[in-house]
């Protein structure tokens, strides 16, 4: 079969402009012949209709970069397709509210709904037309997964969630040889690299390197500290400067006004939000509406959150710190509501303001559950470089019950890579995540966690075996499999 990854960039780009053009030239038509020469009181000419399609597409453009509505084959289909409406969503009501400020009067938003019917409906053909080209195309890659003494199965489990791109074929433990690996890996179109002691990894990456092997590599926390650092040229051996020393005073002082800025509008537009939830809260078991809890931020610092309460009243009446488990019996009806939609936390705005809390950071953490996460991971309070925040890093690129490890080095590359601009894309991001499942999803009882690991751990039995090659197929490789698997089950 003919390989078309080299060309991959080109058809992304070229599908990406095929959307966008298309959904430009609805909103053109529409723009056209009826905005300009029906409804506006003053018509525009050529170049001021060319202005207002040219602005059109800028907006659709950005924001569908922005949420990922042009990612087909990286994220799935029905995210796509959700970054896609929310895209087209925004960028209309900012299309209608523009058209209402240029003719001074509001009109009827059924026009500018039918376009962003007709919009969405172009989105969905094109996100299963492209997605099935794509999978023809560019088919899933065969991979060998090195795992090291820790079990490889939460990886595993992970990788298995987008059988559209990725096939573990094969596992093996990095003991039993470097050379061994690199020859098995040969049979393969990538290679995983887990999480494996500092030396063999990095011998393994070098000798992937000048094989050309794709390769995927769990990163340490000191590869992320490493990768944010700077280049440093004065002598003949590069160095890697590591400054360490938190944000600079003018990333601060920015960071302070956007924080006033943003808690204050968003005080200001949520206030009958605030009205409703509190009713709503009320008239369930007639508790009070906010919750308060103490939880950490810079540098250990203690401060007293608020939440509206989603939970019943003395939830934790044994006084022992417990996370919401999914289906937890504690969570009242409308707090199921507010926690999947994240509204629950609107009254963070007022810790945001005090300057407690920042609007983008790591998510503050009960000092309990830090120091017990501590004791087992002793980097956890890196995190606490910068401020607590509303949104972060973590929060979009992971999920409810991402476990602290995974938390640890997202929060550390916000904090590593930070900037002004970092801050204003993370909280234009925020609503896309709001309403989706997987990043509000509670965190698992242990009997349905083990139950789910042994279901998934079934089912990459069986793709190991559908991926069985003549390697694996041979008693040698059987051996070794079998091996691995009582690992990863382990």
């Amino acid at each position: 079969m003919k390989d078309y990854t080299q060309y991959k960039r080109i058809i992304k780009f070229l599908s990406s402009a095929a959307i966008i053009l298309l959904q430009t030239a609805v909103y053109g038509a529409v723009w056209i012949w009826y905005y300009n020469k029906v409804v506006m009181g003053s018509p525009f000419w050529r170049r001021g209709n060319w202005l207002m399609i040219a602005v059109y597409a800028i907006l659709l453009m950005f924001f569908e970069q922005m949420y990922g509505g042009f990612k087909v084959g990286f994220y799935k289909k029905w995210n796509v397709i959700y970054s896609q409406i929310l895209s087209l969503a925004i960028v209309n009501l900012i299309t209608y509210l523009q058209i209402a400020l240029i003719d001074k009067r509001f009109h009827s938003p059924a026009t500018i709904g039918v376009v962003f019917l007709a919009e969405v409906a172009l989105a969905v053909l094109w996100a299963f037309g492209f997605q099935f080209l794509y999978s023809r195309l560019f088919p899933q890659r065969r991979m060998l997964l090195v795992y090291g003494e820790r079990p490889a199965f939460h990886l595993m489990q992970k990788i298995s969630t987008r059988e559209d791109k990725y096939q573990i074929c094969n596992i093996i433990h990095f003991k039993e040889g470097i050379e061994e690996i690199m020859q098995l890996a040969h049979q393969y179109d990538a290679i995983i690299i887990g999480d494996i002691p500092a030396h063999e990894r990095n011998l393994l990456l070098k000798m992937c390197f000048g094989q050309g092997l794709r390769t995927y590599t769990v990163p340490k926390i000191s590869d992320i500290i490493n990768r944010s650092s700077d280049d440093l040229n004065l002598f003949d051996t590069p160095l890697l400067l590591s400054r360490n020393e938190g944000l600079k005073i003018e990333q601060l002082i920015c960071k302070r006004a956007v924080d006033i800025f943003c808690s204050l509008l968003g005080i200001m537009i949520a206030a009958p939000f605030f009205l409703v939830i509190a009713v709503l809260i009320r008239a369930t078991d007639g508790g009070p509406v906010f919750y308060k809890q103490i939880r950490l931020t810079q540098e250990g610092r203690e401060f007293m959150i608020y939440k509206f309460r989603t939970m019943i009243q003395n939830a934790e009446q044994d006084g022992q710190a417990r996370l919401a488990a999914e289906g937890d019996a504690r969570i009242l009806p409308v707090g199921r509501f507010l926690r999947a939609t994240r509204l629950d936390e609107l009254p963070q705005l007022l810790n945001v303001l005090k300057g407690e809390m920042s609007m983008v950071g790591p998510r503050p953490e009960r000092p309990e559950l830090a120091a017990e996460i501590a004791r087992t991971l002793p980097e956890f309070p890196y995190r606490l470089k910068v401020k607590a925040g509303l949104t972060g890093y973590a929060q979009i690129y992971g999920k409810y019950n991402t476990t602290a490890y995974d938390k640890l080095k997202l929060d550390l590359t916000y904090i590593r890579n930070y900037s002004l601009i970092l801050d204003l894309k993370l909280m234009i991001m925020t609503p896309k995540v709001m309403l989706m499942k997987e990043s509000t999803e509670g965190v698992m009882d242990e009997d349905v966690r083990l139950q789910s690991q042994e279901v998934a751990a079934a089912k990459i039995d069986i793709k190991l075996d559908k991926g069985a090659d003549r390697y694996a197929g041979s008693n040698h490789g059987r051996r070794k499999r079998n091996k691995a698997r009582s690992a990863y089950k382990g």
